[in-house]
């Protein structure tokens, strides 16, 4: 016998009694904003009309006496203040006739992570049936204390849910059916006319796979529960299948006694319906039934958010997106790849950019950056930046020049916003690259041996900054790429994670390119599933990676390109490996040693007597005889001078040496600097004496 038949059968609740058992709503409480959104059962309780409720709490409890509005806000207070995750409380309504109906509040307290209350969610029933029958509210509280740990924990799961997909992955993710005091869960929301299962939880609910999108009609218990806006509870999957025919095949491979579908309703708004499913239970008492549409109104709730959330990101994102270039211009002489991660935490987006700029001369312009700030006003001025930038390096400005104006540019827009940038003008016929950076991040390169250095990029203020400061100052720095080389810039996004140093991250791109592929493509694929995985999403990313082509000759005329950086000594040893390697590959073993002496001389006279790195190209010549050639260049016009050492000198030796070892060497000017060059061929084959005479 069910707790209804035994009240009945005692003669103790009439029918206004067992309207009130059976009414339950939910709140929700803004406290920043002072105002609680109640749905109409919750109002109902309160014996408000909800055209007649303006949001305010006072409004909500102006029919309280005096001294339980007392007690209720002193409940309040005190769990707010007080630390505490949640409260209850019970007070008596006074009606205009009759006694008063009897009121049970259970409410969770969502904090900010400073500890500051935000907002409260909870429920408010109607409890005058329990508060009267004593020896039955003694019953009820065992009950109570279950669904008042369904109610907080799934409102607590719930209160971390910013997306649609969060909130899905709070109800059937690890605890969630257990939150919810079901087996099994499925999840729908009507989208363009039609009712698209978003979630399906629980044993053998694959079944209903072939029910995850479809037209919104009243086939089926769910969209009929959307329909009508009326719960079903199922005690019976028989009486179910005669009902909807269309589902009674499928019925038979559901493990579950019962169900009960609940249309999904948040102010006014029907955005779909949750069907739960329980094995054990073969009814729904009221409490029970109440219990289930107060979890339903909870996740309407929590849903809406969500919704309003991924449309207003959806926006903020697709303006994003509108900053940025639509197309990357194909470029001669190398492969560039770009990549843009938004970060999904917050409304707001980042003025994080990226630009490829077709210059005069065949040359490229390469540019990433980023506007201070989280929000769209940064996403606006980014795009406003991106195109004035792109239009100073169009006309041909020195990369100074074009930082310069740019900071000017960003300062007269009034906005109290800076952003650092790195840009360089690119040759990649020559390999020259003349970059600037403005407060940002400086490249990385990797060479064609797989190291990955960062070059000393000096740099100005941030644009906007230097103008406020009157220090308009970038300095340009050089980097050759040598064919095969590849440059990668991007955003902090990509290297910082909170309570991380940013070496550390620096680091990690730095381990992520050198085991990356060499082609750009895929190093970006590579480094965003490496490092965006292991950042997380909390900033937005820019990313460019621009390879120049590699050379590697022919198969009768193979190359190399190797660039030594000044004050590298591990680079200077590793080339000269690399030359022997390489010749014996080639099937020149024999010309190995004096290559490698020759290439240790003409570097480290480099590297001693300039103020840059070194080009070192080592490649053979098949005709008229098969030779190897070396050539190291430099940026510096200063050109070898033959010396005469003295016996105790330790240096001056190094053109003598060419002059033993190679059968041709010359230097050759090269743009600003110069080419030492020398070739070594085989030694000639010997061939036989001629016979004597008159022999």
């Amino acid at each position: 016998m069910s707790d209804d038949d035994r009240l009945t059968r005692n003669g103790e609740i009439g029918p206004a009694e067992r309207l009130a058992m059976n009414r339950t709503g939910s709140f929700d409480w803004d406290l920043d904003t002072g105002t609680i959104d109640v749905d109409e059962s919750g109002l109902l309780v309160f014996g408000l009309a909800p055209d007649t409720y303006d949001g305010r709490p006072a409004t909500l409890v102006a029919r309280l006496a005096p001294e339980e509005r007392t007690r209720l806000e002193d409940i309040v207070r005190e769990a707010v203040k007080g630390g505490s995750v949640s409260y209850t409380a019970h007070f008596p309504i006074p009606q205009a006739e009759g006694a008063p109906h009897w009121t049970h509040v259970q409410a969770r307290i969502l904090r900010k992570p400073d500890g500051r209350a935000q907002r409260i969610v909870g429920v408010v029933r109607d409890t005058t049936a329990e508060v009267t029958h004593s020896a039955f509210v003694q019953e009820l509280e065992k009950r109570r204390e279950v669904q008042t740990s369904i109610v907080e924990r799934t409102t607590n799961a719930l209160s971390r849910a910013v997306t649609v997909d969060d909130v899905t992955a709070a109800l059937t993710g690890p605890g969630g059916l257990a939150r919810l005091g079901a087996e099994g869960l499925a999840l729908g929301l009507v989208e363009n006319g039609s009712l698209n299962v978003i979630a399906l939880s629980g044993e053998s609910l694959d079944a209903l796979n072939d029910f995850r999108s479809r037209r919104l009609d009243r086939g089926l218990p769910l969209a009929e529960t959307v329909l009508t806006g009326r719960p079903r509870f199922v005690s019976s999957f028989q009486s179910l299948g005669r009902d909807f025919p269309e589902l009674a095949p499928y019925l038979s491979r559901l493990r579950f006694k019962s169900a009960c579908y609940l249309p999904l309703v948040a102010q006014a708004r029907s955005l779909g319906g949750m069907a739960l499913f329980y094995r054990g239970r073969s009814s729904f008492n009221a409490d029970e039934r109440n219990l289930a549409l107060g979890l339903a109104a909870i996740v309407a709730q929590s849903l809406q958010r969500a919704i309003l959330f991924d449309e207003e990101r959806e926006l903020a994102t697709g303006l994003q997106a509108t900053m940025l270039p639509r197309r990357i211009p194909a470029i001669t002489g190398g492969e560039i790849a770009v990549r843009y991660h938004a970060a999904w935490s917050g409304r707001q987006v980042g003025g994080d950019w990226y630009d490829v700029i077709p210059l005069p001369r065949g040359r490229v312009g390469i540019v990433v950056g980023d506007v201070q700030g989280h929000d769209t006003h940064a996403a606006a001025i980014m795009g406003q930046l991106r195109i004035a930038l792109r239009a100073y390096a169009g006309e041909g400005h020195a990369p100074s020049t074009v930082l310069a104006r740019a900071s000017r540019f960003l300062a007269e827009l009034d906005t109290n916003r800076f952003a650092t940038c790195t840009y360089a003008q690119v040759d990649l016929a020559s390999g020259t690259l003349r970059a600037v950076r403005a407060g940002h991040l400086g490249p990385l390169i990797r060479h064609t041996d797989g190291r990955v250095g960062q070059p000393n990029l000096r740099g100005g203020l941030p644009l906007g900054l230097a103008t406020v400061f009157g220090d308009e100052e970038f300095p340009e720095t050089r980097l050759d790429l040598v064919p095969g080389e590849t440059l990668v810039l991007c955003t902090d996004g990509l290297v910082e994670q909170p309570g991380s140093d940013i070496d550390t991250g620096l680091e990690a791109l730095s381990e992520a390119i050198a085991s990356g592929p060499p082609q750009a493509e895929a190093l970006a694929d590579h480094l965003s599933e490496r490092l965006w995985e292991r950042w997380g999403s909390g900033d937005d990313v820019a990313l460019l990676v621009l390879r120049r082509s590699p050379d590697p000759g022919t198969p009768r005329a193979p190359r190399i390109h190797q660039y030594i950086h000044q004050a590298d000594p591990q680079g200077l040893s590793d080339a000269r490996a690399a030359v022997t390697q390489a010749l014996r590959d080639w099937g020149l073993p024999e010309l190995a040693d004096d290559a490698e002496l020759l290439t240790g001389e003409l570097l480290v006279n480099v590297l001693l007597h300039t103020e840059g790195g070194a080009v070192l190209t080592l490649e053979v010549l098949p005709e008229p005889v098969r030779r190897v050639r070396l050539s190291v260049q430099d940026r510096s016009s200063a050109w070898p001078r033959r010396r005469t050492p003295g016996e105790a000198a330790t240096s001056g030796r190094g053109l003598l040496l060419l002059d033993a070892l190679a059968s041709r060497w010359g230097v050759e000017p090269r743009g600003e600097g110069k080419a030492v060059w020398c070739e070594i061929e085989p030694a000639p084959v010997a061939t036989d004496a001629a016979p004597a005479a008159g022999g």
